[in-house]
């Protein structure tokens, strides 16, 4: 393989100058927020003037690396349900928590490998790594139902187990710092009938979904390169009707010109979803350059916690940080070292 590097990319970055510069990018780099839907958890934002390799370390650590809040444990002291046990158990760890993991601390290894947790008692010493929930339903008849009636909703009593079933119990003085609950009260846990009960309780822990995909907060993290679209030449009367359907609405517009001639400009080349249609078409492959412009990055972030996206990403460069000053603080030990032998 030839120009696999990051300074010549054939045909479309050709001479590309990678060099750092702090200057440079201090200038260039920049983060602008395009859409924050606060019902939805959704963001949309643009990263300006940065490599490759920093869009993807940010996206990396989103997926897999911001702590977050989890079922961990489940005690089920009682299980008459059609789900077997650990099926149950997998559901209920997968359930996202609406709670703020930076006031907890990571658990213990030390406390995983030693004792067994009493789950008999609140023990305030798990306050600081340690969310307890408390899952108890039993299905009864319903004595008011008709007997004419067919509907299981109407026939039984919590027929239909729903993550708004799950109660925080605070241990410690959890109650006067946060408050934590399950981030959707309509998750269907499990279905039961008249004789099924369920008892447990649940040890929620602080992790990062690289351990597993349930500490991962976010629901997709992605980005794409802001596409780049060019007339290299003008494109007037029907062609430029036919060129406007080649793209996505909104990408190409057809306005009068000062001639008085249908010509095709570019409108908002943000609204491209590369589709290239426009190369199947011999009088007009020529008159288009297509390309995508190498340091702007369209992010796409949706949350999966309590968390608002822009708080993700926060965290997630706070992380990038740290990543970094740990790599600084090795370099300089090593120099060190170096330097003494």
């Amino acid at each position: 393989m030839i120009n696999v590097h990051s300074t010549d990319f054939p045909s479309a970055y050709y001479g590309y100058n990678d060099n750092w510069d702090f200057e440079k990018f201090k200038s260039n780099f920049k983060i602008n927020v395009i859409r924050f839907e606060e019902d939805t958890r959704e963001m949309e934002f643009d990263m300006i003037g940065v490599d490759a390799a920093i869009a993807n370390a940010v996206r990396r650590i989103l997926l897999a690396e911001v702590p977050t809040m989890a079922i961990e444990k489940a005690f089920i002291y009682n299980n008459t349900s059609v789900m077997q046990d650990e099926v149950l158990a997998h559901r209920l760890g997968l359930i996202p928590l609406d709670v703020d993991a930076r006031y907890f601390e990571f658990k213990p290894k030390s406390e995983d490998a030693g004792k067994e947790e009493d789950d008999s008692t609140s023990d305030a010493g798990f306050s600081e790594h340690t969310l307890e929930f408390e899952l108890k339903v039993k299905c009864v008849k319903n004595p008011d139902a008709s007997d004419q009636a067919s509907d299981p909703n109407h026939m039984y009593t919590n027929s239909k187990v729903f993550s708004k079933d799950i109660k925080w119990i605070p241990i410690g003085n959890q109650k006067d710092m946060i408050t934590a609950k399950p981030l959707h009260d309509d998750i269907l846990i499990v279905k039961m009938r008249p004789g099924h009960e369920i008892d447990i309780k649940l040890h929620a822990v602080k992790g990062i979904g690289r351990d597993h995909a349930k500490f991962s907060p976010v629901a997709t993290a992605s980005y794409r390169l802001l596409p780049r679209i060019t007339l290299t030449k003008k494109i007037v009367g029907q062609s430029a009707f036919k060129l406007q359907k080649c793209f996505s609405k909104g990408v190409v517009d057809v306005v009068e010109n000062e001639f008085g001639e249908n010509q095709a400009v570019v409108r908002d080349a943000r609204k491209d979803t590369c589709s290239r249609e426009v190369l199947r078409h011999p009088d007009l492959k020529d008159s288009v350059k297509l390309s995508k412009i190498r340091d702007h990055f369209i992010f796409s972030v949706e949350s999966a916690v309590g968390l608002t996206p822009d708080v993700l990403v926060t965290e997630a460069i706070k992380v990038l940080m740290s990543k970094c000053k740990t790599l600084l603080r090795e370099l300089d030990s090593s120099s060190e070292k170096m330097d003494t032998s």
